[in-house]
């Protein structure tokens, strides 16, 4: 077995400060690097255009989320809106002439301000109350997009976004935006898996478990719960800007729907909260679960000559994935990431089944 923890011994720390300890683990990232990075020469553009470019972006989303609820221990069922105002903000910066990299931090910027707003409101109540509190700012976004035409670009509600370049690239064409998308991606992966390495980390960490704890131990709660919000939104509002840009390149109100955060807040909880790997399995079985549900249904109903009304062919996968998502968690309540940190620890350790980790 390639993938063994016996006969790896530590002499600095900078070695046990690593962020994959293990051989296996680095050739594992590497590979699947490497695929991404050739998946435009391998497979068909329809597969990057809809299945791997939406995968890579709502990732980005689902991480800065998840810095606020597993990092933080706070709810938030207004991302959606986030985002809207970080793709709003820096579609307005690029038709201005503002460059594409300096547009995604204004937009950033732009969705932090406002989610900091809500945050320093909404961080006086726990709970219950938090989640009523950012569901508001959810429905106050979406009505100041709808009634202001000047961001919501007029009558028609769409706003084109103009050509750009990234780096002195053209963000055109299937593989430019691809590469924009992933490049942004890499680097907050980097950024997401080193944070909890950190001062801020730990910090976050403390007031997750127990604020009133980390205040004994010199932790500001509300500091550091803020600051969580800050970094959220402000990664929130930069996916905006790569959603706007690199995938549908033309914005509408409808797009940061209160359906969008519900199904960011599923990633996040399906995925695991705090795993940085939980993002991207949840996002991935959010995403394309029900599309695989749909086609095995039609598959079956043809290979056995199933008569499905076509009102229950259309609601059946949408069921199917209701009770995919309930049996994950009640197998596991920690998500996919914790099913995954199972299988990982067993093989760690393969065939002494008496070994703990």
């Amino acid at each position: 077995m390639f993938f063994r923890k016996a006969g790896i011994s530590f002499t600095r720390y900078q070695d046990e400060r690593r962020i994959w300890r293990l051989p296996a683990d680095r050739w594992t990232v590497a590979v699947i690097l490497a695929l991404l990075i050739a998946a435009p020469f391998l497979i068909d553009r329809l597969y990057i255009i809809s299945y791997l470019l939406p995968l890579i972006i709502w990732s980005m989303a689902a991480m800065g989320l998840n810095l606020l609820m597993g990092g933080a221990g706070q709810i938030h069922l207004g991302y959606g809106a986030v985002i809207g105002i970080g793709a709003y903000a820096s579609v307005h910066a690029m038709r201005a002439g503002v460059p594409f990299e300096l547009a995604m931090i204004l937009g950033g910027v732009a969705a932090a301000a406002v989610g900091v707003i809500f945050g320093a409101a909404a961080l006086r109540v726990k709970g219950l109350y938090l989640a009523m509190a950012t569901l508001a700012m959810q429905y106050i976004v979406d009505f100041v997009i709808v009634q202001f035409p000047a961001i919501s670009g007029g009558s028609q509600a769409a706003l084109a976004v103009p050509r750009v370049s990234f780096l002195g690239i053209a963000v055109e064409g299937d593989n430019a935006p691809y590469y924009v998308a992933l490049a942004i991606c890499t680097v907050l992966t980097l950024f997401m898996l080193n944070v909890r390495r950190t001062s801020f980390g730990r910090a976050l960490a403390a007031v997750r478990e127990k604020d009133y704890a980390a205040s004994i131990i010199g932790v500001d709660p509300f500091r550091y719960k803020l600051l969580a919000f800050w970094v959220s939104s402000f990664i929130g509002g930069m996916t905006g800007a790569v959603l706007a840009v690199c995938y549908y390149r033309t914005i509408s109100p409808d797009q940061f729907h209160l359906d969008l955060s519900i199904q960011l807040v599923a990633m996040v909880i399906v995925g695991g909260l705090g795993s940085v790997l939980g993002v991207f399995l949840g996002v991935g079985l959010i995403l394309f679960a029900p599309i695989v549900l749909n086609q095995l249904i039609s598959w079956g109903a043809d290979q056995f000559g199933l008569a499905i009304p076509i009102d229950l062919r259309a609601h059946l996968p949408l069921m199917l994935y209701g009770a995919l998502i309930m049996g994950f968690l009640l197998i596991e309540p920690l998500g996919l990431a914790k099913i995954y940190n199972n299988i990982r620890n067993y093989f760690l350790v393969w065939p002494f089944r008496h070994a703990r980790q």
